[in-house]
């Protein structure tokens, strides 16, 4: 959401913080909060005047009409002020139907004042600009201010200025208070937009001889606007409304949503409710809560929430968990239900996110079961079926009663059946597999007849509509008795359905020869809309390029059809606009950061017609910017916050529609004859479904989404539709929150809309909660009892539109029968081939790997490695050489093997700068090559003259011991063969000087390891060998080298083949190229750092000869 209520403390932080005014604010920071920590000794000494000052004492919990209600404690001492508190501290209050505990109080000074010094004064956002609101009279007794109160509206992008205060706003105010009333508003109003406020209340403001007193504030900011103002604002805290708790678990689930590309929102409405929702999309859950309440669960639902924008498996997995462990904490005589719902989803993997579903299930079977717990799924959308595959089989494997439902079933037809209102069928009936790319063919010259069956909210009627005051729109005469026989809409029948239109710039916005460009890396959509494009028998792809400010300019593979092209990328938006003139549309995939700056640049170029925005979380004040320039530019502007829109046989905006199984199914690849608007991207996709089902099919549909400003309304497409000769139906779906449906009620009796037009408006649940509920779309919340769905669907019923209640009545067959719709003969669209990879996705094929894996797995949530999480080798604090077991052993060893690993890593990591590796990076470092090249050049001298004799030490050992040759056998035998024996000798130490590297690896093995046959074998060899010559040590490649096969034979972890094995395929020189990998980089940096220049050997140091034969 966007439009957030702050604490009366935080506001005024805010005010005395930042307000810029010449007038004499006074009790700057001059107030206390109170609450069950409270130390009032520490209090008194922080804030000395709460000891010498007349008090005022509130609460502080956005309570309304705190006065009236008697909830202000006025002109008491300190003492006066605790007394009060304990009348009513942790006291259980009602403020209208909201029952809630008074926890937190606000403790300022008592402003001594006449009435005649009270004033009122308010700041609102709307659409077209912010409205000031100014009443000579405040306080308690203020009355309804928005009657009385003079107004004065500040357009977009336009300032306030004084002269405007003191003539518009002041007329009743006496002369010696108009330039500090008015000072202090213009300093007020650059606050309100500067720290990006959406409503700011004074009531009363106090202004005296003395300056402006702050007596009481209510305010809301917008908090998407955060990254702008984090600055400014801190880390603000959202106090939840009256008569609701603020429950950890939601704190937990909006830290989650924050950290998210996804949509995540959890409400506690009941956490004592039976009824437990677990919806996908901010418009699903509306409609899911809607349903409920209408059917009289009202005071059993526990919660209100939704999850959608493709959630990842384990967001989705610590989303359901919250919910089950808050569902499972009390039992409930009659059981419980959960719903696990949803419409149709655009481009969500569905099986992706009910994998995370079904591991909370899978962890919360026990307390599932011992709670009762029947659990309700409906869904679709891409990889549906394997979603309710999952889900059905975690109900046999768990026994928890599980029932699955897909397209097949109406969206909230799983609410009548878990109230108990609709009996649960056995089996229900099974759509195509989303495989099914190809519609069955017909030739059936128009549409099925719709399967005429009742609600499953409520019993059949036999009046489906309620009756309206004037007859309804573009309802030819004399039908009156065909009225009374309309069928039911059979898919919307079941929703408290809605709908709504928009009044464009252009009456076509898309044609079959659109083409638009692309503002992001978004492959995947626009594959998808070149692949409706294909199925749509369009000439060419509508996407003429795409722009990625993060990359230079180049080639980007697509499909048309079969064929691969190849689609232009820009890195900036002038060269795309310059090279692809033919484009009118944008489609802006850009971020919520930076989708306005983008949206502005668009706007220049006068080709571009229209903008679809897809982000969410854009600030309101950026978008009404946005869409006064889209006005004076005649630019219609779709979203923000949306899925975009379709035209079938024309056009789709990114990933609307859903994939091409839906396309086909919903037989968006060619037009109908009804046109929709809504709000939610999810509910569109639903519609098509339902208008493919009952009709001859979708005309257009545009999801305006569901911020509070739209760049787009519903009048805006309404009157495109009208005025479109294609459309003769259309379907408006509104929601809670705005004014926009009253346009369509004005458009209707204005008569300027003659075409059926069936409304309504979703979230009428909204009256019957005790508290306000935010729902999932930042515009669904009534700020007034106008913007109430239940008003509004009222007022659509009276101006005349068709407004079902729950039930749907279908105009569709009145226009079939009149002529006015003539269904049109169906043609199977092109085939389109399935991507390779959605075909492995939903496993109809396989193909072998191009290499195999063991040791590590990126893919999930965390990084595995040989199947142990990333977290879990640092919670048992395993090290790098438990690591290095992991990755190279696939094993997890004893705490002494991963010792001595690492110990083996450290007396192996340098030997000076003249060995040969060491040399050879050193070189190279000062021939000016980098890190990599450098350390390269070093690790390509390993071999068996340096530092690769680990292996072969090992591998002559273990066979000389292993078959049984005594130490003095196995010396005579290499002597004789005239090979070295590998591991022994050194160039500097001996008998007389020990390498201590040798003594200290030497030591830990005989203390630590089991058993250490292999070393003691070697350190016989090394007897022989120094005898002869004191420099025939076993030096440390060869002690790491035969004490390394000690570890693997006996540590326990590994058979003797598995051990040999390791050591044949050349795994103990990995750790001397790994060791001395850290001396390498260490001489490549100390060189770069000593700034050594270009290294020339001496000439001194090089013997120069002529050729033998010519010296001879």
């Amino acid at each position: 959401m966007s439009a957030k209520a702050i604490s009366e403390q935080t506001g005024k932080e805010f005010l005395y913080k930042y307000i810029s005014t010449s007038a004499a604010v006074q009790n700057r920071f001059r107030y206390a909060r109170v609450t069950a920590d409270t130390d009032w000794d520490r209090l008194t000494q922080e804030q000395p005047w709460l000891l010498t000052e007349r008090l005022v004492v509130k609460p502080d919990q956005l309570i309304k009409r705190r006065g009236k209600l008697g909830l202000v404690g006025i002109n008491l001492d300190l003492h006066g002020v605790r007394d009060w508190l304990k009348t009513h501290f942790m006291k259980e209050t009602t403020v209208g139907k909201a029952k809630g505990v008074l926890r937190n109080f606000l403790i300022e000074p008592f402003v001594p004042h006449e009435q005649d010094e009270e004033f009122y004064v308010c700041i609102y956002a709307m659409r077209e600009g912010d409205h000031v609101l100014f009443h000579h009279e405040g306080g308690v007794e203020v009355g309804d201010v928005d009657a009385k109160a003079q107004r004065l509206m500040v357009a977009v992008d336009e300032k306030l200025t004084e002269d405007q205060v003191t003539e518009q706003l002041l007329t009743n105010v006496s002369e010696d208070k108009k330039q500090v009333i008015a000072t202090f508003i213009v300093g007020l109003f650059t606050l309100y937009e500067e720290l990006y406020f959406t409503y700011l209340e004074i009531n009363p403001l106090v202004v005296t001889q003395d300056g402006v007193f702050i007596l009481d504030m209510a305010a809301k900011i917008d908090a998407t606007a955060d990254y702008i103002c984090k600055s400014k604002w801190g880390d603000v805290e959202f106090p939840p409304p009256f008569g609701r708790e603020a429950y950890p678990e939601e704190a937990y689930i909006a830290d989650l949503d924050a950290k998210s590309g996804a949509s995540l929102k959890l409400t506690l409405l009941n956490p004592q409710g039976r009824i437990w929702t677990m919806v996908a999309g901010g418009g699903a859950s509306v409609v899911y809560s809607d349903t409920i309440c209408d059917l009289g669960g009202v005071d059993e639902l526990a919660n209100y929430g939704e999850y959608s924008g493709a959630p990842s498996e384990q967001q989705t997995y610590d989303y359901a968990k919250t919910i089950l462990a808050l569902m499972t904490q009390e039992k409930h005589p009659e059981g419980k239900v959960l719903i696990i719902g949803g419409s149709i989803a655009n481009f969500t993997n569905v099986a992706a996110t009910f994998k995370g579903i079904v591991r909370a299930i899978k962890d919360y079977q026990g307390p599932l079961k011992e709670h009762e717990v029947t659990i309700f799924v409906r869904r679709g959308g891409p990889n549906y079926q394997e979603g309710l595959r999952v889900m059905g089989e975690v109900g046999k494997t768990t026994g928890i009663p599980i029932h699955v439902f897909g397209t097949e079933t109406h969206m909230t037809a799983i609410v009548g059946m878990a109230l108990g209102h609709r009996p649960i069928p056995n089996e229900p009936p099974k759509d195509a597999h989303t495989a099914n790319f190809l519609l069955s063919a017909s030739n059936s010259a128009k549409t099925p007849a719709a399967t005429r069956t009742a609600s499953f909210s409520e019993p059949r009627t036999s009046n489906d509509v309620t009756p309206a005051k004037k007859s309804k729109a573009g309802l030819p005469a004399g039908n009156k008795e065909r009225r009374t026989h309309l069928h039911t809409l059979q898919s919307l029948m079941f929703l408290p359905f809605f709908f709504f239109l928009s009044s464009a710039k252009e009456t076509t916005l898309f044609k079959k020869t659109t083409k638009t460009i692309v503002w992001g890396m978004q492959t995947r959509a626009v594959q998808g809309m070149m692949d409706f494009d294909y199925v749509c028998s369009r000439d060419e792809p509508s996407v003429a390029a795409m722009v990625y400010p993060f990359t230079g300019d180049h080639k980007q593979k697509f499909y048309w059809g079969h064929k691969e092209i190849l689609l232009p990328v820009y890195k900036n938006m002038a060269d795309a606009m310059k090279k692809h003139p033919q484009v009118d549309v944008l489609i802006s995939f850009a971020s919520l950061r930076s989708a306005f700056d983008s949206t502005i640049e668009a706007m220049q170029y006068p080709q571009i017609h229209t903008i679809a925005i897809i982000a969410e979380g854009i600030p309101e004040a950026q978008t009404r910017k946005m869409i006064k320039m889209a006005d004076e530019k005649g630019v219609t502007i779709i979203g923000p916050a949306t899925v975009g829109g379709i035209k079938p046989g024309c056009f789709k905006i990114g990933n609307t529609g859903g994939m091409l199984d839906n396309i086909l199914a919903s037989k968006l690849y060619r037009p109908g004859s009804v046109a929709y608007v809504s709000r939610s991207g999810g509910m569109s996709n639903e519609l098509n479904n339902i208008i493919s089902r009952t009709t001859d099919g979708v005309y257009e549909g545009v999801a305006i989404g569901g911020d509070r400003y739209p760049g787009s309304t519903f009048m805006d497409h309404v009157l495109r539709y009208q005025d479109t000769p294609g459309v003769k139906m259309i379907i408006m779906l509104g929601e809670i929150g705005g004014t926009e449906e009253y346009r369509i009620c004005q458009g209707i009796q204005e008569g300027r809309i003659t075409k059926p037009v069936v409304c309504w408006c979703i979230g009428t649940c909204a009256t019957m909660f005790a508290s306000e509920v935010q729902f999932g779309h930042a515009g669904a919340c009534a700020n007034q009892a106008s913007e109430t769905a239940v008003a509004k669907n009222q007022a659509l019923r009276d101006a005349g539109a068709y407004v079902p209640k729950i039930m749907f009545n279908t105009v569709y067959e009145e226009l079939v029968a009149n002529g006015t719709i003539v269904p049109a003969q169906e043609v199977p669209p092109p085939t389109v081939p399935m991507d390779y990879s959605w075909a492995r996705e939903l496993g109809l094929i396989r193909k072998p790997a191009s290499f195999m894996t063991s040791i590590c797995d990126e893919r999930g949530q965390e990084l595995i490695y040989a199947g142990m999480p990333i977290t879990e080798v640092f919670k048992e604090e395993m090290g790098l050489g438990g690591v290095l077991g992991l990755l190279w052993f696939q094993r997890r060893l004893p705490r002494y093997a991963c010792h001595f690993i690492e110990m083996c890593l450290m007396v192996t990591a340098d030997h000076g700068p003249a060995v040969s590796g060491a040399h050879n990076t050193i070189v190279c470092a000062r021939a000016g090559k980098d890190l990599i090249s450098s350390l390269t050049s070093g690790l390509l001298t390993i071999g068996d003259r340096f530092g690769g004799a680990l292996d072969a030490a090992a591998k002559q050992f273990s066979k000389a011991f292993d078959s049984g040759m005594l130490p003095m056998e196995f010396v005579n035998k290499m002597k004789k063969d005239g090979k070295l024996i590998m591991g022994i000798g050194h160039r500097v130490k001996s008998i007389n000087n020990p390498d201590m590297r040798v003594q200290i690896l030497k030591d830990y093995v005989k203390q630590n390891f089991p058993s250490s046959h292999l070393l003691d074998y070697a350190l016989d060899v090394e007897k022989i060998t120094t005898s002869k010559k004191p420099n025939l040590i076993l030096n440390v490649d060869g002690l790491i080298g035969v004490a390394f096969v000690d570890l693997l034979r006996t540590c326990g972890g590994f058979t003797r083949d598995e051990a040999d094995e390791f050591v044949e395929i050349g795994a103990l020189n990995g750790i001397f190229v790994l060791g001395r990998s850290m001396g390498f980089i260490g001489h490549y940096l100390d060189q770069k750092r000593l700034k050594q220049g270009l290294y020339r050997h001496p000439w001194d140091d090089i013997s120069y000869v002529l050729p033998e034969h010519m010296s001879m």
